[in-house]
């Protein structure tokens, strides 16, 4: 397990700090709302594409446990502005009083209730789709990756104890699995992305740490060093403490050199 301190990085091509709605609506990048047919339900979801001459992985982004919300679609244009085509699907379809998702429930607060709510095999059944789907995308290269924030980190971990259809999986700030046998039907590389100050979330690390290194499986893990619970997010805004400010350009570089390597 690497822990970084803070250091200075030179700023990158890719955006640091931007309101989620603004960067939408000024991405030059191609968006489009696109739906997962599921056994259960339809699944709302978000695509972007990025501007590149050949066909590139997608990644499969699991929202936080507030659903596809702004940030999140935000999250997604920002993966593809390294280069990938981005694939959000709003877990929360279907699942609002009015049969709406994300965006039709009354407060953030709703949608996180609406969250702990669902059906982990539907998360599952979801994921899968989205895989299948994005394998079939035209500018598809044909190789999936899911990356998941807070809840979604804990759902990317999980999905990739059931799933051989992915090339690796992205946690951030999200615990393993308790059960330890899980972990021997794990097929792929876990990256992990952590705050130092989220000992809540860090203190599962050892065992899923464990369980992996039991089964010769990698699990590569950054703890940033003062950053709290959802620093991809919390670090973009105007009240950022510099630990997340910090943690979160490292983990955009981080994250991109991980994709690239894909």
């Amino acid at each position: 397990m690497r822990i970084l301190l803070p250091t200075l990085f030179l700023i990158s091509q890719i955006s640091w700090c931007q309101d989620p709605l603004d960067r939408l609506e000024n991405s030059p990048r191609h968006h489009e709302w696109i739906t997962l047919e599921t056994l259960s339900r339809e699944v709302k979801s978000f695509l972007v594409y990025p501007e590149v001459s050949e066909k590139t992985p997608v990644v499969i982004l699991i929202h936080e446990n507030r659903g596809l919300n702004d940030w999140a679609r935000s999250m997604a244009d920002q993966i593809a502005e390294m280069g990938y085509i981005a694939l959000a699907p709003d877990f929360l379809s279907g699942t609002a009083p009015n049969g709406g998702g994300t965006s039709d429930y009354e407060s953030s607060d709703a949608a996180q209730t609406g969250i702990y709510g669902l059906d982990q095999n539907q998360i599952n059944t979801t994921l899968e789709e989205a895989v299948s789907y994005a394998k079939k995308i035209p500018a598809s290269n044909g190789k999936s990756i899911v990356i998941g924030f807070c809840w979604g980190g804990s759902q990317s971990f999980e999905f990739a104890t059931v799933s051989s259809d992915i090339e690796a999986a992205i946690v951030c700030y999200g615990t393993g699995p308790k059960n330890t046998e899980v972990y021997q039907d794990i097929k792929v590389p876990i990256y992990g992305f952590y705050g130092g100050n989220d000992n809540r979330v860090n203190a599962t690390i050892p065992l899923s740490k464990e369980a992996m290194e039991a089964n010769s499986l990698t699990y590569e893990t950054v703890i940033y060093e003062g950053a709290g619970h959802g620093f991809f997010r919390a670090g973009e805004g105007n009240n950022a403490t510099e630990a997340n400010k910090s943690a979160r350009k490292k983990g955009m570089i981080r994250l991109k050199e991980i994709l690239s390597q894909i």
